[in-house]
């Protein structure tokens, strides 16, 4: 677990218990004991197992936690996804903290996972953004390969994405080239894409030399397949804009390679698990 992971799990725990659960200390023995379960109480996609077990963890190094599915796994109603034991006290306390972060990535995966199967069965991946949740980048990004999604890039960092306010602020084709070659020569091994929003663009972009991929822009079926076509296999195609489960099998079939898709991450839905005792 990485260490930015482990803590945001420090600071989540801090938010909810503070200078401690006072509830659980006035109305609960400290000796108590119990087990619990955490189930599902709606259909779903598991992600996000290793950081429930370690909120429990964190909380009473006392607590024991089994695992019984791991990140990937479907469910329905009423599978048992994890079994605890220990002080009661504790196990109060992780509760809310473990559930959030379990019912969050689970949201995530099983968004991933409709989208994937709503392509089938067009050879295209299924791409996440940055539209995530500011610290849970790297849990998100997990959820969403979980679903079985296709990470983008990270952050600003380890991807060239030159977009249309980039390009307004920079120039035309021989300043886009003079760039490039610059990130080729300095950063080697950076892959660069341009985003695209009409065909004329797509056939300009095609002529620069150091171009991995281009991103096609809120376009239709019709002029995607026009661009897959221009294109001619010579660059990675990725497909983004307001694409939904609606009309994502439509886009599929234009022959692009990827499709992007924002709501993944930031339109995922929280799933119903809890937590019960035995």
């Amino acid at each position: 677990m990485d260490a930015s992971t482990e803590q945001l799990i420090r600071t989540a725990i801090a938010e909810d218990v503070g200078s401690g659960d006072v509830t659980a200390t006035y109305f609960v023995p400290a000796d108590s004991t119990a087990r619990a379960q955490i189930a599902a109480r709606e259909p779903g996609v598991l992600a996000g197992m290793e950081v429930a077990l370690r909120v429990f963890r964190e909380i009473d190094p006392k607590i024991e936690v089994n695992a019984r599915m791991s990140d990937g796994s479907a469910f329905v109603p009423g599978d048992v996804l994890m079994d605890i034991s220990g002080p009661t006290r504790g196990i109060l306390t992780a509760e809310r903290t473990a559930l959030n972060f379990l019912q969050r990535l689970s949201g995530v995966a099983t968004q991933a996972r409709r989208y994937v199967e709503a392509v089938k069965p067009h050879p295209v991946q299924i791409w996440d953004t940055r539209k995530t949740t500011p610290g849970w980048r790297l849990l998100e990004k997990a959820a969403v390969k979980a679903g079985g999604g296709t990470n983008h890039r990270l952050g600003l960092y380890d991807h060239v994405m030159v977009k249309d306010n980039h390009l307004a602020a920079h120039g035309g084709l021989p300043e886009l080239q003079a760039a490039i070659n610059r990130v080729r020569k300095e950063r080697p091994g950076t892959r660069i894409q341009l985003e695209a929003d009409h065909l004329e663009q797509v056939a300009g972009f095609l002529t620069l030399q150091g171009v991995d991929m281009l991103l096609l822009d809120n376009m239709g079926a019709a002029r995607l397949r026009e661009a897959v076509e221009l294109n001619a296999g010579k660059l990675w195609l990725e497909a983004s804009g307001g694409i939904t489960l609606e009309t994502i099998r439509d886009i599929a079939a234009t022959g692009v390679n990827a499709i992007s898709v924002g709501a993944l991450t930031h339109s995922a839905r929280a799933l119903d698990l809890g937590l019960d005792f035995i």
